[in-house]
């Protein structure tokens, strides 16, 4: 079973956002993602200063099994991107949720329609 973290919040289309208090978020792909994805070797990563809607595709993850587009879960502007990600994509599948984020957002409106773990858990069965 795909780990979920508490304290995160997380989209139908699998990303997590983690609220940092002070009006910006980090964002990745959860576990459960990764984990259907197989070995990922390629991240696309958002342009630093791009505007966003929440819903809006924001890169693409690519594994040896498929592609994804990944989805902004909230509006905003992306403030920073995990640089590291392009020489080690396959940080996503050690560590979806600490070194394998994709990238920041500052936020604009809320976060809280999405999903929490409970929840995500859920649905995702």
């Amino acid at each position: 079973m795909s780990e979920v973290r508490s304290g995160l919040k997380y989209s139908e289309s699998h990303e997590w956002v983690k609220d940092l208090g002070d009006g910006t978020a980090i964002v990745g792909i959860s576990a459960h993602a990764q984990e259907l994805l197989g070995d990922v070797v390629y991240v696309e990563l958002p342009k630093v200063g791009t505007q966003i809607a929440a819903g809006a595709t924001v890169g693409v993850v690519e594994s040896v099994k498929a592609a994804s587009d990944i989805y902004s879960p909230a509006a905003g502007e992306v403030i920073d991107v995990n640089k590291t990600l392009e020489g080690e994509p396959n940080l996503i599948n050690q560590d979806p949720y600490d070194q394998g984020w994709i990238f920041k957002i500052k936020l604009q409106g809320s976060i809280d329609g999405l999903l929490d773990a409970a929840a995500y858990q859920q649905a995702i069965g």
